[in-house]
């Protein structure tokens, strides 16, 4: 089976190969799956008219999804695709956008398995879910700062990970700076870390659903395709 994940920028990758590489690996042997990791430029937004194309100076998960979708349906529509979509919540309603996400799935690429997976608030949750994995990728981690954390909440969560990481001075020089100061810091710090994590240990509820949801669907897929051979 081919398993698409399209996630919201670069940073997201490293967590993500680590996180689904390890839940592939555990899967019944005979079963074939090839994963590809497609970041995008933000979350970009919906166009009102979701069949028409997009626009070309966009390429945010948004405003791209919609076609994508439409061409997985034309040129694959053969239930041989799993297409996984992960992205943050930032300040929103997750549950909000997975029901939107499940509308466009739906309707633009019925004949797919899908799996969806919200961050509550940031990717960056993720992260700081893994204690063990923080330190092992930076000893030097302010244990006191993460343990005051309060695991999923909406309170500024790269913040909080910049302050555990790189201690009260930069992590304010940084918070100045912005981005895209910022997501370059994203990057080394999800690199660092991702080959660390262990989802067992995990303390992110978002992420412990998004793992059960696509454990459970690919499962349903790998049934699927036993039964149609």
């Amino acid at each position: 089976m081919r398993i698409e994940v399209l996630c919201e920028d670069k940073s997201s990758v490293p967590v993500l190969r680590q996180l689904l590489g390890a839940a592939l690996e555990g899967r019944p042997r005979g079963q074939d799956h090839q994963i590809y990791y497609h970041p995008h430029r933000g979350l970009g937004f919906l166009a009102p008219d979701l069949k028409s194309r997009p626009i070309p100076s966009k390429s945010g998960l948004y405003d791209l999804l919609p076609a994508k979708l439409r061409a997985y349906q034309s040129l694959a529509p053969d239930h041989q695709i799993l297409i996984v979509v992960v992205h943050d919540a930032d300040e929103n309603d997750p549950h909000a956008y997975y029901r939107q996400l499940e509308y466009l799935f739906r309707s633009l690429s019925p004949d797919h398995y899908f799996v969806i997976g919200i961050a509550v608030e940031e990717l960056e949750a993720w992260l700081m879910g893994d204690f063990a994995a923080i330190q092992q990728a930076y000893p030097q981690a302010d244990r006191d700062r993460w343990s005051r954390y309060q695991q999923d909440s909406v309170c500024g969560t790269w913040e909080e990970l910049a302050y555990v990481l790189e201690g009260r001075k930069k992590a304010q020089q940084l918070i100045r700076l912005g981005y895209p100061a910022v997501g370059i810091y994203k990057g080394e710090w999800a690199q660092r870390i991702a080959p660390y994590m262990d989802a067992r240990r995990n303390r992110s509820p978002s992420l412990q659903s998004f793992l059960q949801r696509f454990d459970a669907i690919l499962t349903r897929a790998e049934g699927d395709i036993i039964r149609a051979n």
